[in-house]
């Protein structure tokens, strides 16, 4: 089954019930393996198989569901069309090849293209290039708007909730003032004449009827999808205090007493904590914006020989790219001519500009601080490190922490509950004391007071910043379940090659043995084992090879090359046959090197590496090899020991020269003379001793290892962060990293049971209140005996601000 993924945005949700009712409509549709729908991200994940189901359909069926998806549309037009099958070749071309196209309508008389797409997840640039792929043309008369489509629509939100907002207060505040003078005795008796009744109606109803009418609606559409969400709370205790007064207005003989300050209260109150929700729940997603923000309008080019200024969206890979000082590197390539230092901060979370010359890579969006350079564009659009870690950071906020399951199971039900209990607690109190209207009251309060919106905002709010925060300081979570799992980190295990080195291992001794070996000098012996691992992919086999080039030896062609698992390399030189590798190799070929004994104990024990180099049977010469530590390696470790974490090395070199770099950074435990392919079950045997086990590698030789650890961390490069078998990315490649990752977990989790704590104990305590469970205990305030559905509307509005503003203190977290 072919299963592609995406990402939708979705405007309208109000509450985690919301996001519910869409992941169970979307699930019924046939070809849709998997969805994740986050309230607070407002996006939709799903991955599907699209042989059986489009993306126009998974889109309908959100709107079905009443719910908005934030689309584009260009308008295209198009050369080429020879008759009407040509304009449906297009269109199908389109609908199947482009993932993000909702809807294509190609016009064969007007020779136009109208293309409804998903921004998010497509570009123009890539709808130009199917149609051209067709075989037809495409003009792109201009560059469309830069305007971020869902942005837009999030900001529509904003603003329509906002009108909403100020019309209620027009309407309330006289409304409030007024009844509460009246209630006070402060007006004198006109405030009792019954047109005043009246007049309250005139200023509630414009209050219940358009600032509440996305309750209504959402109510209904809950309803419509045989479930209850926030909408269906609101629109009933607003509509029992407002309705309760109407018919008292209309039936005198049903009370004296009239509501309609209450319900107008209500729904102003909640309409006020939902714009400042929107807004602060908007600021977690900062860090996307941010990031997409880096990325220049425009790039110039080389054209004939002329420099040209063009899109960002039309450099191809090939392309010849000039950047001047001061300005952004447009995208993705390999510097061809020039020298310069380029910032690099954006990304990586560096301060430091890093010095870039001819063969170097530079990374789109970072800024070009001193000279001109001139590259070759490698990687352009969704392939460059900027749309990566874009994607990447989307998925990793776009995911569910298993933390959120327990929210998920009690919002579930949430709602029907509270309708429960608001109706257990009208009768009880009726039966009671038998008065309709201070059972209506506590009815009321009830319903208003509960909050399903805290519990499903207090997980992926503070997810979202989490990751956001660690995006700015080039630390990516691949999923939420992985920063999560990095909290309950008991073990980290390093490799030593490029991770506590530099992993740019070079030449130290050359040791020939000329009394008795088969070579006559050092040279000789360099030219040999560099003639042998000139087939060999091993940092060290590189590092000999590079001496001997620097030293300008002619190398001869290896034949019947033959690796042996990490112990080392053969093959026939110049009619010899020549052996590579490991001293312990040799002795168990039976070869004798106890000659070189006393050299190889001296220089393992300074923390180099030692090869022997055997011809025919015969010693003939060690070369010792070291790699020099990075700088951040001792701080690093000693950060993650002061965290309360074991940490291990994990080496193929030998215990002597193992201990001498472990020795130097102060790691708990050295595991030496582990071959590449044994470096898995070493961190499964640590996991096996029942410890959590974090492994910090490369990403590539180190990927079986990393697959295994409970959380897989990987040191990128910059351009470097889409490697598959990691958990976490380091895209700066700095060793630091992996203690600040474990802190922002460790913060970030912190945070989400601070949130879920309060959401639950907000709900635990005060439905009780509401329902009148302190009204026995006179010594208490009567606000807190009989509490009024007014203080309860501005307790259920502060709850969901309380968790989102929670949520965005991570921005400020001091992450060293």
């Amino acid at each position: 089954m072919i299963s592609e993924s995406i990402t939708i945005p979705i405007t309208g949700m109000s509450c985690a019930n919301c996001a519910m009712n869409i992941e169970r409509n979307l699930k019924k549709l046939r070809g849709v393996k998997d969805t994740n729908v986050n309230f607070a991200a407002e996006q939709a994940s799903v991955s599907f198989d699209p042989k059986e189901v489009r993306v126009i359909d998974l889109v309908e069926n959100i709107q079905a569901a009443g719910f908005n998806t934030p689309t584009a549309k260009v308008e295209l037009p198009i050369t080429g069309m020879t008759c009407a099958n040509c304009a449906m070749n297009i269109e199908r071309n389109l609908s199947k090849k482009v993932q993000g196209v909702v809807t294509a309508s190609v016009n064969f008389a007007s020779e136009r293209a109208t293309i409804e797409y998903l921004p998010t997840v497509t570009s123009v640039d890539e709808i130009v290039a199917a149609i051209e792929g067709a075989g037809f043309g495409a003009i792109f008369l201009d560059e469309p708007e830069e305007e971020d489509v869902e942005q837009k629509a999030r900001r529509a939100e904003i603003a329509d909730q906002t009108s909403k907002f100020a019309a209620g207060l027009v309407c309330t505040i006289p409304l409030f003032l007024l009844s509460m003078g009246r209630d006070f005795g402060l007006l004198g008796t006109w405030s009792h004449a019954a047109w005043v009744n009246w007049a309250f109606w005139a200023l509630a109803t414009p209050v219940q009827f358009y600032t509440g009418l996305d309750y209504y609606v959402g109510g209904w559409k809950s309803l419509k999808n045989r479930s209850a969400n926030m909408d269906v709370l609101v629109a009933l205790g607003s509509s029992v205090a407002y309705f309760y007064s109407l018919a008292v207005l209309l039936n005198p003989s049903l009370g004296s007493h009239v509501y309609f300050e209450t319900s107008a209260m209500i729904i102003t109150l909640i309409k006020l904590g939902k714009m400042l929700e929107a807004r602060a729940k908007g600021r977690t997603g900062n860090a996307i914006r941010k990031l997409m923000g880096l990325r220049p309008k425009t790039a110039t080019v080389l054209k004939n020989g002329k420099e040209v200024e063009i899109s960002l969206t039309q450099v191809k890979v090939g392309d010849l790219v000039i950047v001047r000082p001061g300005e952004k590197i447009p995208v993705d390539g390999l510097v061809l001519e020039g020298q310069s230092a380029v910032d690099e901060s954006m990304l990586t979370g560096e301060s430091l500009p890093v010095d870039k010359g001819p063969g170097d890579v530079v990374v789109g969006a970072t800024i070009n601080t001193e000279g001109r350079l001139r590259f070759q564009a490698t990687k352009v659009g969704k392939d460059t490190a900027l749309a990566q870690i874009i994607r990447l950071v989307q998925e990793a906020q776009g995911s569910k922490a298993p933390i959120q399951a327990v929210a998920d199971r009690v919002a579930a039900v949430f709602v029907p509950a509270v309708i429960a209990i608001a109706g257990f607690t009208f009768i009880l109190w009726w039966g009671l004391g038998g008065e309709f209207v201070p059972a209506m009251i506590r009815l009321v309060a009830v319903l208003i007071i509960a909050c399903p919106c805290a519990m499903g905002l207090a997980t992926p709010t503070a997810i979202m910043a989490g990751t956001g925060k660690g995006a700015e300081r080039g630390i990516l979570f691949r999923n939420s379940e992985a920063l999560e799992r990095a909290t309950k980190l008991k073990t980290i295990v390093l490799d030593k090659t490029g991770t506590i080195t530099k992993g740019k291992p070079a030449v130290a001794d050359i040791i020939s043995f000329s009394s008795s070996s088969p070579v006559q000098d050092e040279g000789e012996l360099l030219k040999l084992a560099a003639s042998v691992e000139r087939g060999s992919e091993h940092p060290v086999g590189r590092a000999i090879v590079d001496e001997a080039e620097r030293r300008g030896l002619e190398l001869f062609e290896p034949e019947e090359f033959r690796a042996t698992g990490g112990a080392g390399v053969q093959a026939r030189v110049n009619g010899r046959l020549v052996y590579v590798g490991r001293p312990d190799w040799f002795m168990e070929m039976g070869v004798n090197i106890d000659d070189a004994r006393t050299d190889i104990q001296n220089l393992q024990s300074h923390g180099k590496t030692m090869m022997a180099v055997v011809v025919e049977t015969r010693l003939a010469g060690l070369i010792a090899v070291a790699d020099s530590l990075k700088s951040d390696s001792k701080e690093a470790v000693e950060g993650l020991r002061r965290q309360g974490l074991m940490v291990v090395m994990l080496t193929g070199d030998n215990i002597q020269t193992a201990r001498s770099i472990g020795g130097q950074v102060h790691v708990d435990e050295i595991v030496a003379e582990v071959r590449p392919d044994e470096k898995s079950l070493k961190v499964k045997e640590l996991q096996d001793k029942g410890r959590m086990v974090g492994m910090v590698g490369d990403g590539i030789n180190d990927a079986p290892a990393l697959a295994q650890a409970d959380v897989g961390v990987a040191i990128g490069t910059g351009t470097d962060v889409a490697i598959e078998t990691a958990d976490v990315i380091l895209a700066s490649g700095n060793l630091l990293g992996v203690p600040r990752a474990i802190e922002l977990s460790r913060a970030t989790m912190r945070t989400v049971k601070q949130n879920l704590f309060w959401a639950f104990i907000y709900n635990i305590v005060l439905i009780p209140v509401a329902a009148g469970l302190l009204y026995p205990f006179e010594v208490l305030p009567d606000f807190l005996r009989q509490l009024h559905p007014i203080l309860a509307a501005f307790a259920m509005a502060m709850s969901s601000i309380t968790v989102v503003s929670n949520s965005l203190r991570l921005y400020r977290a001091d992450i060293a």
